[in-house]
């Protein structure tokens, strides 16, 4: 394709240095849905063992282990594509495999800055930045940071949104 041809979703902003989510990230969100594959493979097995007899149990087996291989490979590939940005005016949030999504959020709307980190979070030593705007419901995420890059990127937001406010 040349260069006037670009497909739309490959039409970032130019320029940008994206910064990218902490390593373990994908290792938690690997986990975290081998776990769910396996709890959908137990329930499909007590059924098909008390109608089928114990051979379903190969087949429940073959189909985890298909399945788990699927989905691993295509979490890992959608971490790659999480990463965020910092401009003059505004934070710019990109991911998705399938569906791409940006997220611009201009400085001046931010109203809330929070970290959260759950139990499997702080295992992995991850730490999430949620950042709410004055739209309604609107919502931010900037998921698998470590906690100091997550703090500093709190602070660094909330400095940027109180000098935006000021010179308002």
């Amino acid at each position: 394709m040349s260069a006037k041809t670009v497909p739309m979703w490959d039409l970032w902003p130019d320029g940008i240095e994206w910064q990218p989510m902490s390593p373990q990230l994908r290792t938690m969100w690997v986990l975290r849905s081998l776990i769910n594959v396996l709890i959908l493979a137990v329930i499909a097995a007590i059924p098909l063992t008390i109608w089928l007899g114990w051979e379903a149990l190969l087949y429940v087996l073959a189909g985890y282990v298909v399945l788990a291989g699927l989905r691993a490979i295509t979490v890992a590939r959608t971490v790659k594509t999480w990463g965020y940005a910092e401009r003059d005016q505004d934070l710019l949030v990109r991911h998705g495999l399938l569906t791409r999504r940006l997220s611009i959020v201009p400085y001046g709307r931010i109203q809330l800055i929070d970290l959260s980190a759950g139990p499997i979070d702080r295992m992995f030593g991850l730490t999430t930045v949620q950042v709410r705007t004055a739209a309604l419901g609107s919502n931010t995420e900037v998921p698998g940071l470590d906690p100091p890059v997550a703090a500093a990127l709190r602070d660094r937001l909330a400095v940027r949104a109180a000098e935006v406010r000021e010179g308002l």
